[in-house]
């Protein structure tokens, strides 16, 4: 069985569905393909957002494997918007811990402490993976040398 994998994309869905009509966008799964429209994933509601996301889907016109269109302000398999982490993990490189964390932002200590966790044992993966989303979409980055303190 084929893995589908998630394709970060920009928040603007008229944006994502020209994109898509357009054959702008790779398959991450082969060289060659291109991605099309097909239909929509499931609705999840995500905290740091009003209303519930349905993602697009797409298809490969060449392998024909699935993939969720995520937006770039959304993570993989997160009930929470990547603003929200972000603040954790800005409040954690201030000295926070991950109960005055949880605390200041209504989330389960549990959840905060396993970000931190999870993040302090990537911090720089992670920091190379938000920069190049940043710069991406057009974020000035400069200055953000204060992620390494996530890894303390």
């Amino acid at each position: 069985m084929r893995k589908a994998l998630m394709v970060t994309v920009e928040v603007d869905p008229v944006r994502v569905e020209s994109r898509l009509a357009g054959g702008e966008l790779s398959c991450p799964s082969c060289p060659d393909g291109v991605l099309a429209g097909w239909g929509f994933a499931r609705s999840r509601r995500v905290v740091g957002l009003v209303d519930p996301v349905r993602p697009r889907r797409s298809r490969c016109r060449g392998c024909a494997a699935t993939h969720v269109l995520l937006p770039v302000s959304l993570l993989l398999r997160r009930a929470y918007t990547a603003e929200v982490i972000w603040a954790a993990l800005e409040a954690k490189a201030a000295g926070a811990g991950h109960r005055v964390i949880a605390g200041r932002t209504g989330m389960p200590a549990c959840t905060v402490r396993r970000w931190l966790r999870v993040m302090g044992r990537r911090v720089e993966a992670v920091r190379q993976w938000f920069i190049g989303v940043a710069v991406s979409v057009g974020v000035e980055v400069l200055g953000w040398s204060w992620v390494a303190g996530l890894g303390a």
